[in-house]
């Protein structure tokens, strides 16, 4: 066959020419197997960082369940624990100011984080088709007050000549939209399919039922993504609540744990057991600080593998 076709064997098989020294290599250099130096290497730095990130956590956990003489023995914080008491979380959680701001918490997260992600996905939503009115000067709009904003002063006169001011609107409505956030839901909107919306409008769908049909389905990732950032937001935000609210007994669980970490002697709202000495202050302090730590450390976990997904397709596509 090789002598009809007029080919001789060793042109049948293409000869591989070797890199010569001067040769570039293979592929680029991130694109090499590590070695053993450098995975050690970064294992380290690794080990490091976490142990920088859970050590200060370690700290609070176990002073928060120590009693008033391990405290004092260990001068302040406590790195190794003698003994478990919960006593400082029965008298937050048995009452008083610390239960009221935390449920005043839960409940501005939930309500503020629903009403943030309404705006915020039926905005993007709008942005993302091309063809829907004033798109384009709303997101201009949008994409100025980024860049500019009308201060402190402006803002909050706003809030009191709309009769915001000590009521619970005031901690949700001042900080209702991130403009980012409604950027990445835009651009995570704009990369589903054409094809597939169109397909729907033939089929008689209208805009309310592709939105909720097609698109909210689709960006579950990063509507998930979006929501915890939310609700981070609101359930760690106290500055709202120290300029707009005067009453003591609407104050949210970060502003309790203001109070009670610059009044260390006495602890406001609690009971007379920490008055007395009873209960270390330092301890209700760090008790305070896992509850406030607590929701998001454990909604994070459950939204982690949709960051990817969520928030690098939204950020960069589009």
């Amino acid at each position: 066959m090789t002598a009809v076709l007029g080919t001789r064997p060793d042109q049948e098989k293409p000869r591989v020419k070797k890199p010569g020294r001067w040769s570039a290599p293979p592929r680029p250099v991130w694109e090499e197997e590590p070695s053993r130096a450098g995975q050690a290497g970064k294992g380290f730095a690794l080990a490091l960082a976490c142990l920088a990130i859970l050590f200060p956590l370690w700290i609070v956990i176990v002073t928060s369940l120590q009693t008033k003489k391990t405290i004092d023995e260990a001068g302040g914080l406590v790195v190794i624990p003698k003994g478990i008491t919960f006593v400082a979380y029965q008298e937050l959680l048995g009452g008083g100011q610390v239960q009221r701001a935390a449920l005043v918490s839960v409940g501005v997260t939930v309500v503020g984080t629903l009403f943030s992600m309404a705006v915020s996905v039926l905005c993007a939503y709008g942005l993302s088709r091309s063809g829907s009115l004033g798109h384009r000067w709303i997101l201009m709009t949008l994409l100025a007050t980024m860049f500019f904003g009308a201060g402190l002063i402006p803002t909050y006169l706003l809030v009191q000549a709309l009769g915001l001011t000590d009521t619970y609107l005031a901690l949700i409505l001042p900080s209702a939209v991130s403009v980012f956030n409604i950027l990445v839901l835009r651009a995570f909107f704009m990369n589903i399919s054409q094809e597939l919306v169109d397909s729907a409008r033939i089929d008689g769908a209208g805009e309310w039922r592709i939105l909720f049909r097609i698109v909210m389905p689709l960006s579950r990732a990063v509507i998930a993504v979006i929501s915890l950032f939310y609700a981070v937001g609101y359930w760690s935000a106290w500055f709202n609540a120290s300029i707009y609210l005067t009453d003591q007994d609407m104050m949210p669980l970060q502003n309790v744990m203001i109070q009670l970490v610059q009044k260390q002697e006495r602890p406001v709202g609690l009971s007379a057991q920490i008055n007395t000495g009873q209960l270390s202050p330092l301890a209700v302090q760090m008790a305070v600080m896992v509850l406030a730590l607590l929701p998001v450390a454990v909604l994070s976990p459950f939204v982690q593998k949709h960051f990817k997904k969520g928030m690098l397709t939204g950020a960069v596509k589009g």
